[in-house]
């Protein structure tokens, strides 16, 4: 079990990481980056954009590592840093999030899915934010996987987008309905992952994040 989380944990910072090098090209705001339907959209609104970017992209290549328990217990300083690292990105990229949905490709149905998608991910950030606050430690890293789970939609957005491409389905009816299925299936999984245990199997849980040796452990 171990090693399929260890795997796990892998997969998703490699991912994670290939997607920030893939949209860091969007930082230049080269019209030739932008796929064409919202190259006009995109221009005109460069502030916003580059909000969401940016946010993401901090959100993005920092989020896995919150996740490793070795580097938690070995310097909880840097653990703290990066924790904050990741909220204000996600705080940062949320914002843009929500500036954009309004403009998004596909009509209505896609604009709500990615307004859903940026008040879910700032909703929660901020109560991963406020568990740890208040001492909820294990609350605290409910809310950060589920919070991540939606940075991640960055990452099944793009590979559902390709793998729609490659099936030749129709981009507009594909973009509208990635637009929920890029992150509502990733919440519902890290709600489930992160479920509420009986108090003998929470007690366990809370021992192997104490002694796990790895980034796999959460």
């Amino acid at each position: 079990m171990r090693s399929i989380t260890r795997a796990g944990w892998a997969v998703m910072t490699v991912l994670s990481t290939l997607i920030v090098l893939l949209v860091s090209r969007y930082v230049t705001f080269d019209p030739d980056t932008f796929f064409g339907v919202q190259r006009a959209t995109y221009l005109a609104h460069e502030l916003p954009l580059g909000i969401h970017i940016f946010g993401a992209m901090v959100a993005l290549l920092l989020g896995p590592w919150q996740f490793s328990a070795r580097l938690r217990r070995r310097s909880p300083r840097s653990h703290r840093r990066i924790g904050r690292g990741y909220l204000l990105g996600c705080l940062v990229g949320g914002i843009g999030a929500l500036l954009l949905a309004p403009l998004a490709y596909g009509g209505p149905v896609a604009r709500l899915g990615f307004a859903c998608l940026g008040v879910a991910w700032l909703v929660t950030g901020g109560t991963g934010l406020w568990m740890i606050r208040r001492g909820r430690v294990e609350d605290h890293r409910r809310w950060m996987v589920r919070s991540f789970a939606l940075t991640f939609a960055a990452v099944t957005l793009r590979l559902m987008l390709m793998a729609a491409q490659a099936a030749h389905l129709d981009f507009r009816t594909s973009y509208v309905v990635i637009a929920w299925l890029c992150w509502v299936p990733n919440l519902l999984l890290a709600c489930w992952f992160t479920r509420a245990h009986p108090a003998g199997q929470a007690d366990r849980s809370l021992v192997r994040v104490k002694v796990g040796s790895g980034g796999e452990d959460l």
